[in-house]
């Protein structure tokens, strides 16, 4: 099983936020591009979203369905993959400090995908889980500034950073 984690520097109900948010799906996935939701309201259980997945001028149409939802602390999706099969993939949102700590869990339930897991197939997922993590950071931090109205970079006051670039200071 392919389990990693990271700590995102905002609220557990800022990151919840994100995930409870099925139009942000493809912000966050890596691969996932166009996601939409297409059954039940997202994150239900039972709830689904379509999107596609982009390999050079191949579309691929899939669909992930929540499988458990623990308002704020768990969510777990079925991801279907065409051909490989489906995954589970579990999420866990743990309260650390002022911030959060995101534990993602994932491994082939059906199809080819279950037949070809090796180590091999552990690797690439681990490099694809610490990008969705990286990806889920960006995103959470864009969400909590939102929330709180600060500016889009937090840089030291100065004529130079103000000047080139236009933003407003904390």
């Amino acid at each position: 099983m392919a389990v990693r984690h990271r700590l995102i520097k905002v609220s557990p109900r800022t990151v919840w936020a994100v995930l409870a948010d099925g139009s942000r799906y493809a912000e966050w996935v890596v691969g996932a591009s166009a996601s939409e939701p297409v059954r039940g309201q997202w994150p239900e259980v039972g709830a689904a979203l379509a999107y596609e997945i982009r390999l050079g001028p191949l579309r691929l149409g899939n669909e992930t369905v929540v499988r458990r939802c623990e308002e704020g602390e768990a969510l777990e999706l079925e991801a279907r993959a065409g051909v490989l099969g489906t995954a589970r993939i579990a999420l866990e949102l743990r309260p650390w400090g002022e911030h959060c700590l995101v534990i993602v869990d994932e491994h082939p339930l059906q199809g080819a995908g279950g037949m070809l897991h090796n180590a091999g197939v552990e690797a690439l997922i681990q490099v694809r889980h610490r990008a969705m993590l990286a990806r889920l950071d960006k995103v959470c931090q864009a969400q909590s500034r939102a929330e709180h109205g600060t500016p889009r970079e937090e840089r030291a006051p100065g004529p130079a950073a103000s000047h080139a670039t236009g933003d407003a200071h904390a």
